[in-house]
């Protein structure tokens, strides 16, 4: 259609075909619509001159709702004003041309074979034929629109002569429906492009517009993230700006929403990425709201249509960025924009920024996109309170993942394309000074950075796989680590243990396998002990958490410098109290050993499973059974576990299997101790909300099981004895292990079951 203004009607003829009585008709009708303030004032007068000029018996017209979810057809009886609503779908003939935006002409509305060629699911409403008595026979139907978004639709029924309508008279009804669509344009204060509003307000320009079209192409990027991370325009002016155009309601990413399964597992994820839109709410065969980034797109709101069978749709607009959120993942530029879209005030942006500092790489947010995507991670990362950044490449063309490891579970937070996916590991690697040349080696570096003036250590991994280098980035933030008092200690093992750091001399071990918050402890442990009358030396790798008082140091293995090597070095330093990161070998045990039995506290960390086992351990690597048993104070064990999220766990009775279970898991000759009874016992299980993330759990707590060298433990270790007989010993004089004191928090309402099989042997 051409796109002309109703005020140059009179000096030229637009419209060729139009001739004689036609051509004065359709002149009246524009001037009177060009008078006009609003159409649907003037609707009553102009109908019969309408009617005229298409020679037809009835019409209706259709308007856009600003609502997104269908079209209003406005008209009077008498003084009462009535609408006819129709949903944006396939069902009716005026809504299948609303959301194809394809003209229909139908030789008889009746014929429902001729219909359903045109779609399988069109049909004629008969019932305002049989409540009136007037019978619809032939019809044509044209979209209403100026552009792409749709502003109605214009439905003309029955030709006067009885004769059936012609593709000439198809043009008549479109040069009608062209003609309102200026009105309507007008009436909806309607912009022609979709980023007109942000020129008209002068915070952009065509130019920039043009060259940021330009860009997207060449880049990858979205417009909405150049217009909002290098034109700093606020992303609710670029909101409002696509609701002018297309208007429809614009919807950003909201994380209470979670998209239905019950939709999703219709569908293919990566099919819906690629098409860029997401269904947020409703049921098949019912009413689904779609967020979709362009709503005029006739022919993905078909393929929606298709795909989602519905009564009705509403659609709402929405970024790129966000869709791609709400579907667990996305492309680089809707990473970048979905984090820039929060920079929303100054302080804000300030505070995410990572200034320069002493051994510090510098993050700039206005260098190169592949820059800015690892800064980004980073940030993004420690600012979701993730442990490890996994980037993973993918065959072929496939997109690599990234997943971020929160409260111990991956969690998947974007996709590389693979044109990009090298550019990002090298980026990774310049910042870990690794050797970006060197790709068939495994690589360890490290990142320093600093966030709100706070450092930030990222310890990297490379290894290559069959397709392409792998990296892990795990997150180490320096800082104060939990005090003694929130270490969710049992109150036996809280005080025995409260009891154990008092000694002035003997060796302390935390277990437990990686990831399981041994260090977290031990810190908690010496802040207990931590005065100015005891002088305290740490030897970590790497140093996580610091304390002011503390003289930590750095292991670096690259230039000899190990965890034995430093043990000798403080034991000419007087130390109080020494903290060793790790028992790794023989030398630094022995020497740990030797350092308690000489009137030091020592503390340390082993990779084992349990208190009993860790004594095995110990011998099986050389340690003399006299000298350990006479230095050893005690072994706790542990694991973290996800804690149930306290804003929306949903408590429960429990069934008498899982009373059974309780009582089997805790041993039922001990289980008496709880003093509980099913009846009066809640549980709770997960449920799901905004705060944590609709997965029911938000963060993480200790279980644990503490060894006390008692007396006759020592003797058993003297004699050799089996890990069993220590297991035994320790719990007739109080021990509980891992999966009891698991159960003890089960039962307070702290984790589920599940959790803690996760972490243990008991499921």
């Amino acid at each position: 259609m051409s796109d002309i203004s109703i005020e140059e009607v009179d000096q030229r003829n637009p419209f060729p075909e139009l001739t004689g009585q036609k051509r004065e008709l359709f002149s009246k009708i524009q001037s009177h619509i060009k008078k006009s303030i609003t159409f649907a004032d003037i609707l009553p007068e102009m109908e019969e001159l309408m009617l005229n000029f298409l020679q037809a018996q009835r019409m209706t017209i259709y308007q856009s709702a600003r609502n997104g979810q269908e079209i209003v057809s406005k008209y009077k009886t008498g003084q009462e004003l009535f609408e006819i609503r129709l949903p944006l779908n396939a069902n009716s003939i005026a809504g299948y041309v609303a959301v194809s935006g394809k003209e229909v002409l139908i030789d008889d509305v009746h014929d429902s074979e001729a219909l359903t060629r045109i779609h399988k699911t069109l049909h004629f409403d008969g019932s305002y034929d049989r409540r009136s008595g007037f019978q619809s026979r032939s019809m044509m139907v044209v979209p209403i629109r100026r552009g792409a978004p749709l502003l109605g639709v214009l439905q003309v029924i029955n030709k006067v002569n009885g004769e059936q309508f012609s593709q000439e008279d198809m043009q008549f009804a479109s040069y009608l429906a062209e003609t309102l669509a200026h009105k309507f344009h007008e009436e909806f204060e309607g912009t022609n492009d979709p980023y007109e509003y942000l020129v008209i307000k002068g915070m952009a320009t065509w130019d920039k517009i043009d060259s940021f079209k330009k860009r997207v192409k060449k880049e990858g990027v979205s417009m909405t993230y150049l217009l909002v991370s290098e034109m700093k325009i606020p992303p609710e002016v670029v909101a409002a700006s696509l609701e002018s155009y297309f208007q429809v309601p614009f919807m950003r990413y909201d994380p209470k929403i979670v998209p239905p399964k019950r939709l999703l597992k219709k569908l293919n994820m990566s099919y819906l990425r690629r098409q860029r839109w997401v269904p947020l709410a409703g049921e098949l065969d019912e009413e689904l709201v779609i967020l979709i980034d362009d709503p005029s797109d006739a022919s993905r709101q078909m393929e929606i249509q298709r795909a989602l069978p519905a009564k009705k749709y509403i659609f709402r607009v929405g970024f790129a960025e966000d869709i791609l959120q709400y579907l667990g993942g996305g492309s680089v530029s809707s990473y970048l924009h979905g984090l820039a879209g929060k920079l929303e005030d100054e302080d804000v942006e300030e505070a995410d920024r990572i200034d320069e500092g002493e051994e510090a790489s510098e993050i700039n947010e206005n260098e190169s996109t592949i820059i800015q995507l690892v800064n980004r991670l980073i940030i993004d990362a420690q600012r979701a309170g993730a442990s490890d950044i996994h980037i993973e490449p993918s065959r072929g063309n496939t997109p690599s993942g990234v997943r971020l490891r929160i409260d111990g579970i991956c969690r998947q937070a974007l996709e590389i394309p693979s044109t990009h996916i090298k550019a990002v590991l090298s980026r990774i690697k310049i910042m870990a000074r690794m050797d970006i040349a060197e790709r068939r080696k495994p690589q360890d570096g490290k990142i320093i950075v600093r966030v709100k003036g706070l450092p930030l250590e990222l310890r990297v991994a490379t290894i290559p796989t069959v397709y392409g280098e792998s990296a892990v980035m795990r997150v180490l933030a320096s800082g104060g680590g939990l005090t003694f008092d929130k270490l969710n200690l049992s109150e036996n093992n809280y005080k025995n243990l409260e009891k154990l750091v008092t000694n002035p001399q003997g060796i302390l071990l935390v277990v437990g396998p990686t990831g399981s918050g041994k260090t977290t402890t031990l810190h908690a442990v010496i802040g207990r002990i931590n005065t100015a009358e005891r002088k305290i030396w740490t030897a970590e790798d790497p140093v996580e958490i610091t304390q002011k008082g503390l003289q930590q140091v750095q292991i670096d293995h690259k230039i000899g410098f190990d965890f034995s090597t430093a043990l000798r070095a403080f034991l000419r330093a007087d130390p109080d109290v020494i903290l060793i990161g790790e028992m790794r070998d023989r030398e630094t045990a022995h020497s740990g050993i030797e350092a308690s039995l000489t009137g030091h506290l020592v503390f340390s960390t082993l990779h084992t499973n349990s208190a009993t086992e860790t004594v095995i351990r110990l011998l099986d690597l050389g340690m003399d059974p006299l000298n350990f048993a006479d230095a050893l104070l005690g072994i706790l064990a542990q694991r973290l576990v996800r804690t149930l999220c306290e804003n929306c766990k949903q408590h429960y009775k429990p069934s008498p299997e899982e009373w059974q279970r309780l009582i089997n898991l805790y041993g039922a000759d001990l289980f008496d101790e709880l003093e509980l009874n099913r009846e009066e016992t809640v549980l709770f299980e997960a449920g799901g909300c905004g705060k944590c993330g609709k997965t029911g759990y938000k963060g993480r707590t200790g279980i644990h099981e503490l060894l006390v060298a008692s007396r006759e433990i020592k003797k058993l270790i003297a004699r050799r004895a089996t890990a069993e007989e220590l297991r035994l010993s320790g719990m007739n004089e109080g021990m509980r292990t891992l999966i009891q004191d698991g159960v003890i928090k089960v039962i307070r309402g702290q984790i589920d079951l599940s959790q803690l099989f996760r972490v243990t042997s008991g499921g």
